[in-house]
């Protein structure tokens, strides 16, 4: 968290706890332009983030042709500003600079204005991020760049208080006006470096030596008493806790269980997870797990579950079952919209205060609760009469605190010679009554926008709970998220659209809304067998490899090839709070040459995996999800095949049995029974010969499409597969 150097901001508190609404379309229809008195050119676009600066005072233009032809006429340089709806210092930033008058007028006089949603352009921030990393040594959000009409930088930061502003804009736009030579320099160095950055990042061939280097690494920086890595800021990192899953599966390893056990145990009972109203915070501040940037992010919840769904499967512990359960409700109650789609997220701040929403004091609870439960509650969740929560300003601690559990509940209820069942229901009843006061609360922001590479992550997330829980709904969920995506950011070409927001689709694809919406149909055919799905994965990934592959090199770009034209087309492999399109999609590409045995997805995922090669060499932390596909590629994967009648329970049984079991490499079909010539064969011909044993539904269990005797027995398909 950076430290706010204008000390308490309480009047941009009090601004951002009455912010306007956004007019509505028949009045924004009206308005001219440039949006006239009240608005700048921000208030006709379809991003939350966006919106919520349409009445700055600032010139706002959204990244697009206008904003550089003005810069380029006027001879002025570009003022860069990337953020997200969510994210609380660009709120911060908002108040302090960028609705203060003197700031306005500065900015307005010397430069063209551009603001740009993260979230909805990735393509950009990548790109300036790595420049602002470049200069700085650091990243994050709110990004501020300074660059020339032609989008190259000379100057990058992230968040600064007014008075750093006041200095850096005239300061910068005098440069500008007197030092171009100087500013032709930096650009110059920046983008050698760029391009050197893009440079081919081939190395050895990738083997199982790469998977002990990333365990051995994660090894070195497990945190063995709060669980996760390194220091703080701690972040969730689900793909690293999935990553130690399969290589537990793969070598047996019983440390890698260990750690991703204790990892996942310590932030379910932290305050980065939300006590009574459930979901995963977007990160801790501290190592222990308590005191977290309170912004929920969908992509958070769809990869935390995900690792409780594959513990869960390893285990059989219902506690991560549990785990998993409650953020899918969370998602289902506060995340999901009428129309099918998932939303993006959910502002830290409400009322002008980071976290407000989620903290109570020890005498709230008690007037709520009652003097015995509201007691028992606070002991239970360690709260402290001063509170455990640092005001953000003075550092101190300032009375309210955050629900967090020193071990689980069952041995919380053990030490109180409770039943767990009772102990459980007793906290439940009491969170419950918590949560319908908490609903009577200022409720943060919601981010609106349904991102196709999100709800990819969260499809995938849902389908997978459905067969591991065997939980109808789930598969409900995921079905009409996926008809929506493919209905509403699906155009007529099959390509990809990137958001939806309000009856309103846009903005092209990038190589996330490809590999993610792919990976989740693939999922989805596994737990439906609705042979759709798998068609339309395919078809997205044969679009993928038309439009963004690297031809020459390998691997993936993160634009198309008709794609807008940036300073450099990035090609990205390092997996951070979401993984890299990159590693996604060489697992899709395996996955789907299992089903299909097509050579042309096998060759394409080896040029990948050879593109990254050197990348994985120096840095295997860096892609775990890409691990998580060379583990695929070198374990003897499987073809599992279930021949019967969906409808019948005997069909049934094997099905769930399979879906019992973690199995990372290999990929699930289905032949019905009761068709001729069903559609799977013409996408898996492999499988045409088999069928009904003796008339009972069977299991074929088959590598490299070569199969075993069928099974009939669960028994012996739990022996087989549990081996």
């Amino acid at each position: 968290m950076k430290e706010n150097k204008e000390g308490k901001h309480s009047d941009i508190q009090n601004k951002h706890s009455s912010r306007l609404p956004s007019p509505e379309p028949s009045e924004i229809a009206q308005l001219p332009h440039d949006g006239g008195v009240e608005f700048n050119r921000l208030v006709f676009e379809s991003s939350p983030y966006l919106l919520q600066h349409a009445r700055n005072p600032i010139d706002w233009y959204p990244w697009g042709e206008e904003a550089f032809s003005k810069a380029l006429k006027e001879n002025k340089p570009v003022f860069l500003s990337i953020g997200y709806t969510t994210c609380h210092w660009c709120h911060v930033m908002e108040h302090e600079s960028f609705e203060d008058e003197e700031v306005a007028e500065l900015m307005n006089k010397d430069y063209i204005c551009i603001k740009v949603d993260r979230e909805e352009r990735p393509d950009i921030d990548n790109v300036y991020m790595s420049v602002t990393q470049m200069m700085t040594g650091q990243g994050g959000w709110p990004m501020t760049v300074i660059m020339s009409p032609e989008k190259v930088p000379f100057f990058a930061g992230t968040y600064f208080p007014k008075s750093s502003m006041t200095q850096l804009i005239p300061h910068f736009a005098n440069i500008w006006k007197k030092e171009r030579s100087k500013v032709s320099e930096v650009g110059n160095a920046i983008m050698q470096s760029l391009n050197e950055m893009q440079a081919n990042q081939t190395g050895g061939d990738l083997n199982a030596s790469h998977l002990d280097a990333c365990f051995q690494a994660l090894l070195t920086d497990y945190d063995s008493q709060y669980g996760g890595f390194g220091n703080k800021p701690k972040f969730p990192t689900a793909h690293t806790l999935s990553f130690l899953l399969r290589y537990h599966k793969r070598t047996g390893e019983k440390k890698a269980l260990e750690m991703a056990k204790h990892s996942l145990q310590k932030i379910h009972q932290g305050g980065v997870y939300d006590q009574v109203g459930m979901g995963i915070h977007r990160y801790s501040v501290d190592e222990e797990w308590l005191v977290p940037h309170f912004e929920k992010m969908l992509y958070d919840q769809a990869l935390f579950a995900q690792a409780n769904l594959e513990c869960f499967q390893i285990t059989k512990s219902e506690y991560f079952a549990h785990t998993t359960k409650e953020i899918l409700s969370y998602v289902i109650r506060d995340m999901t919209s009428p129309e099918g789609g998932f939303y993006s997220a959910e502002d830290a701040d409400s009322e002008g205060e980071e976290g407000k929403f989620y903290v109570w004091t020890e005498s709230e609870v008690i007037e709520i609760l009652g003097i015995d439960d509201g007691k028992f509650f606070n002991e239970t969740y360690r709260f402290e009469k001063e509170g455990n929560f640092l005001d953000e300003a003075t550092h101190q601690k300032n009375g309210t605190n955050i629900p967090h559990l020193r071990k689980s509940l069952d041995e919380i209820g053990q030490e109180k010679n409770q039943s767990p069942h009772e102990f459980r229901d007793k906290i439940n009843s009491l969170k419950a009554t918590l949560f319908g006061a908490r609903k009577k609360r200022i409720h943060p922001q919601k981010d609106d926008k349904v991102l196709t590479d999100w709800n990819g992550l969260m499809i995938s997330t849902f389908a997978q709970a459905a067969k591991a829980l065997d939980q109808d709904k789930y598969l409900k969920i995921a079905q009409n998220a996926a008809d929506f995506c493919l209905s509403e950011l699906r155009l007529p070409s099959g390509r990809l659209l990137k958001r939806w927001r309000r009856g309103k689709a846009g903005l092209p694809g990038h190589l996330e809304d490809y590999a993610f919406f792919s990976q989740g149909l693939i999922d989805l055919y596994e737990a439906s067998f609705d042979i759709q799905y798998l068609k339309a994965a395919i078809e997205l990934v044969d679009l993928t490899i038309v439009h963004f592959e690297d031809q020459e090199n390998g691997g993936f770009f993160l634009t198309a090839d008709d794609g807008e034209k940036l300073l450099i087309r990035a090609k990205e492999i390092y997996d951070g709070a979401i993984p890299s399109g990159n590693s996604v999609m060489a697992l899709n590409l395996l996955r789907i040459n299992k089903i299909t045995g097509n050579k042309k997805y096998l060759t394409s995922a080896e040029n990948l995996f050879s593109a990254f090669s050197g990348f994985i060499e120096k840095n295997p932390q860096g892609a775990e999800v890409l691990l998580h596909a060379l583990d695929f590629a070198l374990a003897p994967a499987k073809e599992i095949v279930i021949v019967g009648d969906p409808g019948m329970e005997d069909t049934k049984e094997l099905i769930r049995e399979v879906n019992q079991h973690f199995l990372p490499a290999k990929v699930l079909l289905f032949r019905s029974a009761q068709l001729i010539n069903p559609e799977i064969l013409k996408l898996a011909p492999f499988i045409t010969s088999h069928q009904l044993v003796d008339g009972k539904p069977a299991v074929y269990i088959c590598e490299n499409q070569t199969c075993q005797q069928p099974e009939v027995s669960t028994e012996k398909i739990r022996e087989l597969l549990g081996k």
